[in-house]
């Protein structure tokens, strides 16, 4: 008898032996909650405003908004006066019921529950100012920063705990990127005293309501990959190709599973040959399914050229099955 979506993969996340290798997000219904919804602009081109205050712009055929943080817009103009000109949104008055309506249409014996957990504690630190004001500020105003992520982490928490209360998610989906493809954006150093503690309590919260913590961050955390373990990271999604992959296994002596491998970049451009895309999937299963809690996946989710995203898919689901006959657990 062949495997759910949801037993394959929690066969893969277990270490035991799974029908196939493939993309763990195949295997999890995000749920459309109030706050995120409510806070998703118009595919206009246009400057919407969120209930922090960022404005964003979400331009016609793009993957998603992002925030435009200009000086004349940003929520924190001087840290050293944050507290007076923050405004923290109150969750009081949201509407879970389509939220609650959507989980329980979902048969949980075929697949996981989410709640996407979108800005997490940089991100929301440097939509608030811009990257590069919260860049120099994380270095020379730390205890500023210190005490404006504190508050951020507890509408975290208490965001955390009302998803559970409302629909009770089997995976918090937490999206906090923490640096680009070429290296984290803070010195570890100031990733650990500033960041690290506030992670480990909205970790710990998770884990106390009895949900899988997997975080998305589509870029190097190479440096940081045990400091993950010691929060409490679950899974990874999102683990590009330009981290040493197959070291951070060994370091993390298995205790981090990944989602990532196949460098979508690498593939997503017109005019590449099928097989060098095959190639590409053939490889990230080759070199990290072999370390053991891995789902190969596009990083980032799919390619965005249509073709290319078809090939790839139809490798991965191809070899990722026969990759599991043959290399037995």
């Amino acid at each position: 008898m062949s495997m759910t979506l949801k037993e394959n993969a929690l066969a893969i996340y277990n270490g035991q032996q799974p029908d196939f290798y493939g993309d763990l997000m195949n295997a999890v219904e995000l749920i459309g909650d109030p706050i995120l919804m409510g806070d998703m602009p118009p595919q206009d081109g246009l400057e919407h405003a969120d209930s922090w205050g960022t404005v964003y712009v979400y331009k016609p055929g793009a993957p998603g908004p992002h925030p435009h943080v200009t000086p004349e817009n940003a929520v924190i103009k001087d840290i050293e006066n944050w507290e007076s000109q923050l405004r923290v949104p109150s969750l009081d008055q949201y509407d879970w019921s389509m939220a609650r309506a959507q989980a329980a249409a979902v048969d949980r014996n075929e697949k996981f529950v989410g709640f996407f957990c979108a800005g997490g504690l940089f991100e929301r630190s440097h939509h608030l100012m811009g990257m590069e004001n919260a860049l120099v500020n994380y270095m020379e105003y730390p205890e500023e920063m210190a005490a404006l992520l504190r508050v951020i982490a507890d509408y975290k928490i208490k965001l955390i705990r009302l998803a559970a209360e409302q629909f009770h998610p089997d995976i918090i989906f937490y999206h906090d990127d923490w640096g680009s493809k070429q290296n984290v954006f803070l010195p570890p150093s100031v990733w650990r005293k500033i960041i690290k503690p506030l992670q480990k309590e909205i970790a710990d919260t998770i884990h106390e309501c009895g949900m899988i913590y997997m975080h998305h961050a589509d870029c190097i955390c190479e440096p940081i990959v045990t400091d993950m373990v010691e929060i409490g990271v679950d899974i990874w999604q999102g683990v590009i190709a330009q981290n040493d992959i197959v070291k951070i296994q060994r370091v993390t002596d298995g205790k981090l599973a990944m989602v990532g491998g196949i460098d979508g970049p690498k593939v997503d451009i017109a005019n590449i040959a099928e097989e060098a895309i095959r190639s590409e999937v053939r490889r990230a299963i080759d070199t990290y399914c072999p370390g053991g809690r891995f789902y190969p996946s596009i990083p980032n989710g799919i390619c965005f050229l249509e073709w290319n995203n078809s090939i790839v898919m139809d490798e991965l689901t191809a070899y990722g099955r026969r990759y599991a006959l043959e290399h037995p657990i």
